[in-house]
């Protein structure tokens, strides 16, 4: 093999391959379906030429006929007044109206089977349209649900081995370690010093308010002879009782620590 014919073999190899990848199916068929839909106005018109032909050569037909008719009347009258030299003159021209008629029938015959195979060949590429069109309709159909699918398939691709994967996996963990933190914080937050000292001093204004109420009740003459409000009162601003309450809080700290 020569090195042209090689190098040929070569480029088409390349044009069929490059002319495979960038060629849609799709567009293609919906071309050809337009392509066969253009084709039926031509069609109809040829049809419609072969079909007045053959009307004009009936029209011409049927005046031919006519006149054959009335020559043959001419040539009769002609004769029974005498005038043989008249009918002689209309004889020549009922011969050659005869001739036409006959060229015209054979031809208006010839007509009529060819408008009549026109118009079938006109049916049957319509009927033929119809068919291949409904075919490339199915056709594209398949191809929209094979391109569905080719893109369905790659992003199942990409959930199961991409990169999609890992990135969902490794912003999984960095928001799990960000909400064990934050529960961290707030739970060393609720049991820290600061947090019992609050519970500490809304439970001592809890007891300075109910012997409030009891030295109320005791002033009004509302409690019993026997009854008395109760010795101990927390003075919540006596600095002795905030060192108590610093203790305690402290002690209960480094017990939980231990």
């Amino acid at each position: 093999m020569g090195l042209w014919q090689r190098l040929t073999r070569v480029f088409r190899a390349g044009t069929g391959a490059a002319l495979d990848r960038i060629e849609n199916p799709e567009l293609v068929l919906q071309q050809t379906i337009r392509d066969m839909r253009d084709r039926v106005p031509e069609l109809n018109n040829s049809v419609a030429q072969v079909m007045a032909t053959e009307r004009l050569l009936t029209k011409q037909k049927e005046n031919l006929s006519t006149q054959v008719v009335d020559l043959d009347s001419k040539i009769k009258a002609s004769v029974k007044m005498g005038r043989d030299d008249i009918a002689t003159a209309y004889i020549g021209q009922l011969q050659q109206a005869q001739m036409d008629l006959e060229r015209t029938t054979v031809q208006a015959e010839h007509a009529g089977v060819a408008s009549k195979q026109a118009l079938k060949a006109r049916d049957n590429y319509v009927l033929n349209m119809k068919k291949r069109s409904a075919e490339a309709m199915q056709l594209i159909s398949a191809a929209k649900q094979a391109k569905l699918q080719e893109q369905l398939a790659q992003t199942m691709d990409t959930f199961n081995i991409g990169d999609d994967a890992s990135t969902f996996n490794e912003m999984r963990e960095k928001i799990d370690r960000r909400v064990a933190a934050a529960e961290a914080k707030l739970q060393l937050g609720s049991s820290s010093v600061d947090a019992q000292m609050q519970d500490i001093e809304r439970e001592a204004m809890d007891i300075q308010l109910q012997d409030k109420l009891l030295e109320y009740k005791s002033q009004m003459g509302m409690l019993g002879a026997g009854t008395q409000p109760e010795a101990k009162q927390i003075d919540a601003g006596s600095p002795v009782q905030e060192a108590e309450v610093l203790d305690s809080v402290l002690t209960n700290e480094a017990n939980q620590n231990n």
